[in-house]
């Protein structure tokens, strides 16, 4: 059994009974479904071999008890997720990237972050990252709030959407940043975190803002090396200590902050906050 999956451009292949079927169940993978068709960049296969084991192990994490390990071994990329009760979740790629081995717990929840790992690992070399976010789209332009877990980034989407006209929410979490011809644009996928936000459609990116939360309003424009500090926090934390990642990372920021303004936004959770920013971006701003 196979199906693939087309996500930002990328073409993915999933392969095997027991892997297909837990993909399938993943909620959001539905919009990205395509015929199986042609050569794919990147397969993703039950592995009947045994895991490697790390010989560096880059980053480590913890979110509600399930511990995650993110690393090298002696061919490639390896990353573990280890819950607090049941079977580890294992994946691994060799340096070529074109096949991701999958073996383990294929826990809803453990599956759709490892083929967030996976699928950021494979695109990093095409100019593609998947970036924390929440994404409006208006005028027919992206634009990306961006700030820490709390700051009020789908508060303030949420307002644009009942204030600003024509706005519209493409991700609330994890859309995908790919570079097109020295541009950036802005894709829908699966990962969307806690709002069902699904959206196979893709945009040129118009403007990225940064949040922090204060008893004002104020927006500025920040410059490239601000800006650069603004929108790296936002990236997988998993490559950031990898040079090979980090470069690609750095390359898709470079070309973004040549092309777009990155602003930063302090403000309080209200209608005028949404009005500012939206003001700044376009010029004007209609109910």
């Amino acid at each position: 059994m196979i199906q693939d999956y087309l996500i930002a451009g990328h073409h993915i292949r999933v392969e095997g009974d027991r892997l297909v079927m837990a993909v399938s169940a993943l909620t959001g993978f539905a919009p990205f479904k395509v015929v199986a068709d042609g050569k794919a960049l990147c397969r993703f296969v039950e592995s009947v071999g045994e895991a490697p084991t790390f010989k560096e192990v880059l980053y480590k994490s913890e979110i509600d008890g399930i511990v995650s390990h993110f690393g090298r071994y002696s061919n490639g990329f390896l990353f573990v997720m280890v819950p607090p009760e049941g079977e580890t979740l294992e994946l691994w790629l060799d340096e070529s990237k074109r096949v991701v081995n999958f073996k383990g717990n294929y826990n809803l929840r453990l599956l759709r972050f490892a083929c967030w790992i996976a699928y950021g690992v494979v695109t990093a070399p095409f100019e593609t990252v998947a970036i924390h976010t929440s994404t409006i789209v208006c005028k027919g332009k992206a634009i990306l709030f961006l700030g820490e877990s709390g700051t009020g980034k789908s508060t303030h989407t949420r307002l644009w959407q009942e204030h600003i006209e024509g706005a519209t929410l493409l991700n609330d979490d994890s859309p995908i940043l790919r570079i097109i011809d020295g541009k950036p644009w802005i894709y829908g996928s699966p990962w969307s975190g806690k709002t069902p936000c699904y959206r196979n459609e893709s945009y040129p990116l118009a403007a990225c803002v940064r949040l922090s939360q204060a008893p004002y309003n104020q927006i500025k424009k920040l410059s490239i090396a601000q800006g650069y500090g603004a929108l790296h926090p936002s990236c997988p934390p998993d490559f950031a200590y990898s040079d090979e990642l980090y470069d690609c990372i750095s390359g898709v920021l470079s070309t973004l902050l040549s092309t777009v303004p990155v602003y930063h936004l302090a403000c309080l959770p209200n209608t005028e906050a949404a009005r500012l920013s939206c003001e700044t971006i376009f010029g004007t701003c209609k109910k």
